[in-house]
């Protein structure tokens, strides 16, 4: 897990994602795969009590580091070591592509939700982490994607670091998110909107990211 920050200015994706935070009684959350505590800190801001739990020590080190009076623990999404119903919101930014057993983290987000709360996800579209090879520049430039249906490790590079990643179709965490009684009540694919513009090009010929906010109704 870790901090994605790069990827959350090129599309804007902190604003959407505080709105919707801003448009619930949130008093508590839990921020899964906090990183440096970036995300963190906007909702401590905004008055919300947050605790940040990665599995990195460094990240949380570096997040303590930065917010002082934050509570940042190592910890994994697989096993949350909470009480049951215990967080008005979870959010997961960009982090579920990070995690080994998805399947189990998800299970464990929604256990730890009180009934009406709400699991915020951001996370890489399906499409693009079944890039094979990227772009293709032969006669005209296409995306190439293949085994899109294939769960398999994905190898990325991140500001110069190897990071493993999972490759999940959609329909992965659609059906794993209804299995746990979640309503879904909000999805979008946000369009890039700042940085470079032949980048900002190239995002918007693939979808690239995901965000969906899912409510637990029992």
């Amino acid at each position: 897990m870790g901090d994605h920050g790069d990827f959350s200015r090129q599309f804007v994706l902190d604003a959407p994602m505080m709105h919707r935070v801003r448009g619930g009684d949130v008093k508590n959350a839990l921020d899964v795969g906090c990183g440096e505590g970036r995300f963190s800190r906007m909702l401590s801001a905004v008055g919300v009590s947050v605790i940040g739990i990665d599995p990195t020590e460094t990240l949380i080190e570096e997040a303590r580091r930065r917010d002082p009076e934050g509570d940042y623990r190592l910890g994994s999404a697989e096993e949350l070591d909470f009480p049951d119903e215990t967080f008005d919101l979870v959010v997961s930014y960009l982090t579920l592509t990070d995690i080994p057993n998805a399947a189990r983290a998800i299970g464990e987000m929604a256990r730890v939700l009180k009934p009406r709360g709400r699991l915020l996800i951001a996370n890489l579209a399906s499409f693009a982490t079944a890039n094979s090879g990227g772009w293709s520049k032969e006669l005209e430039p296409r995306f190439c994607i293949d085994h899109y249906l294939e769960e398999r490790e994905l190898w990325m590079e991140w500001r110069g670091i190897r990071i493993k990643n999972w490759h999940r179709p959609l329909s992965f965490y659609m059906r794993l998110l209804l299995a746990q009684g979640l309503v879904l009540r909000f999805f979008d694919e946000p369009p890039p909107c700042g940085g470079d513009p032949e980048e900002v090009d190239s995002y918007r010929r693939v979808p690239w990211l995901t965000m969906m906010e899912w409510e637990k109704t029992r």
